[in-house]
């Protein structure tokens, strides 16, 4: 019978690897602690890249040039001679936090469109999209992504809502905007790749769509999300309890770690042990 001796080295490797993820897990806890994680949409083309292909290195280079560069600004896009790709987080969210939900998005992705030639994933407080047809960058893009209504809200709601909309949907400023109004709550965001003027033009179609669609019903709460931007609005207070949970699900997944981290430990003992 052939004895199969324990790989040493490789084990040693994944021992060393897994000790380099435990400070980027405990910081991406941390950085948790303040926002969202939900996902509110993913979507992905058909077309693949062929594994290893210099089309798919292109497409590796290009997602870690988006994670690294979240760290840095709350927008950024690359090009390359295959692919093209941005992020855009939200203009309240902290840098490390955009940094952590980029990285997020793009774990997303890996996981739902594997080598997809041209993928997008939204999570609550930022965007990740890409193509190999680099001709989306700098387009207007006003086709629906995803909507949704909150259950029916008081009546008594509605002139605040209506005066929320109204303020998300004023003449060009900033890419994002937000808005308060007696116990309605609102904001609005546009990918950094378009102009101030399209994306007026962009929150005014989602702000519009929101009124007809979910004001119209009288909704407590709702979301619009375009190819280039979003609007929401939400009972004020709301938010307040999301992102505890979301923390808690990391811190979860931190302690996973922990374990796995602890496992190894003892696997290379024994292996050692027995060599």
């Amino acid at each position: 019978m052939t004895t199969v001796q324990p790989n040493m080295p490789a084990a040693i490797s994944l021992l060393l690897r897994l000790f380099l993820l435990l400070p980027l897990s405990s910081t991406a806890a941390a950085a948790a602690d303040s926002w969202d994680s939900s996902l509110v949409y993913a979507g992905c083309s058909a077309a693949t890249f062929p594994a290893e292909s210099a089309a798919q290195l292109d497409l590796d280079s290009l997602l870690s040039s988006l994670a690294n560069s979240a760290a840095l600004s709350p927008y950024s896009s690359f090009t390359s001679s295959s692919v093209s790709g941005l992020y855009q987080c939200g203009g309240d969210l902290p840098l490390p936090s955009c940094a952590a939900c980029v990285r997020a998005a793009i774990q997303r992705l890996s996981s739902l469109c594997p080598s997809a030639a041209a993928a997008a994933a939204q999570l609550r407080p930022c965007l990740l999209r890409y193509s190999n047809d680099s001709s989306f960058l700098g387009r207007p893009d006003t086709s629906l992504a995803f909507r949704r209504c909150g259950p029916p809200s008081p009546s008594s709601a509605a002139a605040d809502r209506q005066a929320a909309l109204s303020a998300l949907s004023a003449p060009p400023g900033a890419p994002f905007r937000s808005a308060a109004a007696g116990a309605v709550r609102g904001a609005a965001q546009c990918a950094g790749d378009i102009g101030a003027a399209q994306c007026g033009d962009c929150v005014a179609e989602a702000v519009a769509r929101l009124t007809a669609e979910c004001g119209g019903a009288g909704a407590a709460s709702g979301d619009v999300y375009l190819g280039k931007c979003y609007a929401r609005f939400w009972p004020a207070g709301e938010e307040g309890s999301q992102p505890s949970s979301c923390a808690h699900r990391r811190r979860t997944r931190s302690a996973d770690l922990w374990a796995l981290f602890s496992l190894v430990v003892v696997v290379v003992v024994v292996a050692v042990s027995k060599a």
